[in-house]
């Protein structure tokens, strides 16, 4: 027998288990998303961002989202690698970046402890400038170029499981071949928004953002557009709202969208000072902005979702702490992936 749609809309509040990634699930009024079982206070007393990468000394950073006040060293990043894209679950972060040049490896760390990056696997091609999402489950990298000095992007999507080591396989296409873009997630969504390919003053820089299931494999879909065009932006999110923050040259805008529903990004409000590929890490209530490429400013930066309006100041790093280039290579493990 066929299985036929209800004949009364879902109620906001409607639980189902879904067979396909066996969890439970409640629909928030647009789409169902995971009943969560943990929480990063079990795990690390609140949500743990962490920062993999960026210019030399390529450390790793940490932060309590939650908080507010000055970074942690976490430990160094794996080959001294750079330009990391970084996604994760509740327990586990990984990231792909270069080395410094364009290289295949992929990297984790353990969020509750502290260390350096240890070996995950390899992605399906060398890559630079990338962009991750995750659903918890599945970490999910995208796009990049394959070389850092054309600037060239390219429209290929990797994901693992991130509970297991092992090679990337491919997930399938992004609409855009961009490189430098900024990302997010809900549970079910992940979020590719803005990039360029060549020069970044002189290349095609785009204002477009697409989506895809992270369940399932397949091809990127139009989301819609930010409300300018723009690279190296951080995007973060709870598991309702998305964020794209900065971008270059060392822009302030600050963009958002509701996951669950198509259509164009709007105005959030402006980050205290303009930056690009700064990375970001959210709890579900704080976006944070860390870093980035307009030395000689050392701001992180925070707002709340439920709220719009302009960054407030979280805490500043030392000048022996700065990164450059992070370009997204933060995660946490309160994100909106996670539900």
């Amino acid at each position: 027998m066929t299985e036929q749609p209800p004949i009364q809309p879902t109620p906001a509040g409607a639980f189902r288990f879904n067979t396909d990634s066996a969890k439970l699930e409640y629909f928030d009024g647009n789409q169902y998303v995971n009943i969560t079982t943990d929480s990063p206070e079990q795990h690390t007393g609140g949500t743990r961002g962490v920062f993999i990468g960026g210019g030399s000394p390529y450390a790793i950073d940490m932060i309590q989202v939650d908080t507010t006040g000055s970074i942690s060293d976490f430990g160094t990043s794996l080959s001294n690698a750079g330009y990391v894209a970084a996604a994760s679950s509740r327990t586990r972060a990984i990231g792909g970046g270069d080395a410094p040049s364009s290289t295949n490896t992929i990297q984790f760390i353990t969020i509750a402890s502290t260390g350096d990056g240890q070996d995950f696997g390899d992605m399906t091609t060398t890559a630079h400038a990338r962009s991750a999402v995750s659903n918890g489950t599945r970490g999910i990298i995208a796009c990049g170029n394959v070389s850092p000095t054309d600037g060239n992007g390219t429209n290929i999507i990797d994901f693992v499981t991130i509970a297991q080591l092992g090679n990337a396989v491919d997930f399938g296409d992004a609409v855009s071949n961009k490189r430098d873009r900024a990302s997010c997630a809900s549970p079910t969504r992940g979020v590719l928004a803005a990039g360029y390919n060549g020069d970044p003053v002189s290349g095609s820089q785009t204002n477009s953002i697409e989506y895809i299931t992270m369940s399932t494999l397949g091809n990127g879909s139009d989301f819609g557009d930010l409300t300018e065009a723009r690279m190296g932006g951080g995007g973060a999110s709870n598991a309702v709202r998305g964020i794209f923050g900065g971008g270059h040259p060392a822009k302030t805008v600050m963009d958002s969208i509701e996951i669950a529903t198509l259509g164009n990004a709007t105005d959030f409000g402006d980050l205290i000072r303009g930056q690009f590929r700064g990375g970001t890490a959210s709890s579900p209530t704080r976006y944070v902005y860390y870093g980035g490429n307009n030395s000689p400013y050392r701001e992180i930066q925070y707002v709340q979702f439920s709220t719009r309006g302009d960054a407030i100041d979280f805490g500043d790093y030392s000048p022996s702490n700065q990164r450059y280039d992070i370009n997204e290579g933060g995660c946490s493990n309160g994100h909106g992936g996670l539900g």
